[in-house]
């Protein structure tokens, strides 16, 4: 079997976030935002988690959500997790560094795991979900929100128009996120039962293109693509880009917008509780019954 493609270096990754640690929370609004709606989707489910991890942690987003909503009480013990062990400092309760990719845990050891922000940097995100399936006890639960394939795609247009304007041709200076259409089936993929998938646009307004890329590099959501491009960023580019930015996606008040697309996933470990779809011809009632209608058969070809 072939190894999927190395899209990311994670090793940059991990320093770009380690660099962006000490003032990430000056730009955590996203953290929060999914971190909010991944505990508000736990309030729904009315049942226990003794042990739970929360991956991607970053500076506790979640837990802080956590603390504050109606499903504190039944969240045990939770461990929080990051690629950074500068995100982790300092702060009380167990953490673990770890790489999303190789997850340390034994199989059917938790109850929850929680991905905030973080797959979108996974080389093989199908088998990053595989690991954390097999971590969680049947009938665990996965909770992750990850950013979806809309994210920053004013800033990628104005990038590619200036490079392509400027020097004739253009490469990849924002990295990929995957298409929020194939989410679910990611899920499915990776072997989980009760797949469900939604989506949270988000426009962001900035008072131009470059604070746009400050909250980047705070976030420490910048380029980590393992093959990227050849030729640095400079002022002229990063100039004649903010231009086209400001031309194509500028308000009235002259604000620009960036779009980020957060895309949410639930999914179980199979458990053999678990509602199960109906097998083929097995059904107990016709549909035209169930609709109140008649059902009128279509003339066979001879």
């Amino acid at each position: 079997m072939s190894s999927p493609p190395l899209l990311f270096d994670r090793a940059l990754h991990r320093k770009r976030l380690d660099r962006a640690a000490p003032d990430f929370a000056a730009a955590d609004f996203l953290q929060r935002r999914a971190a909010s709606d991944l505990a508000e989707r736990l309030e729904t489910i009315m049942r226990d988690f003794p042990l739970a991890v929360d991956l991607s942690a970053r500076n506790g987003a979640f837990r802080d959500a956590l603390a504050g909503s109606d499903a504190a009480p039944r969240v045990g013990l939770l461990v929080e997790a990051d690629l950074s062990s500068a995100m982790l400092a300092g702060r009380l309760g167990p953490r673990i560094a770890l790489d999303e990719e190789r997850l340390p845990f034994a199989a059917e050891s938790l109850d929850l795991i929680i991905s905030t922000l973080g797959l979108h940097w996974t080389n093989d995100v199908v088998g990053a979900l595989i690991q954390i399936r097999r971590a969680l006890k049947p009938d665990g639960l996965f909770l992750g929100a990850f950013l979806g394939g809309a994210t920053l795609t004013e800033l990628r247009q104005a990038l590619t128009e200036a490079e392509d304007e400027l020097w004739g041709g253009a490469g990849s200076r924002v990295s990929p996120f995957a298409d929020s259409r194939d989410a679910a089936g990611l899920l499915q993929r990776a072997g989980f039962a009760l797949p469900v998938a939604d989506v949270d646009r988000v426009s962001v307004s900035y008072e131009h293109p470059l604070r746009l890329l400050a909250d980047l590099r705070q976030m420490g959501e910048t380029n980590v693509l393992a093959d990227r491009h050849p030729r640095a960023l400079t002022r002229g580019l990063l100039a004649r880009a903010s231009e086209i930015y400001a031309e194509r996606f500028s308000g009235p008040d002259g604000r620009v917008a960036a779009t980020f697309e957060i895309v949410t996933l639930t999914g179980w470990a199979p458990h053999e509780s678990q509602q199960q779809p109906l097998a083929p011809g097995s059904a107990q009632m016709r549909l035209a019954d169930a609709l109140g209608t008649v059902e009128h058969h279509l003339p066979r070809d001879e």
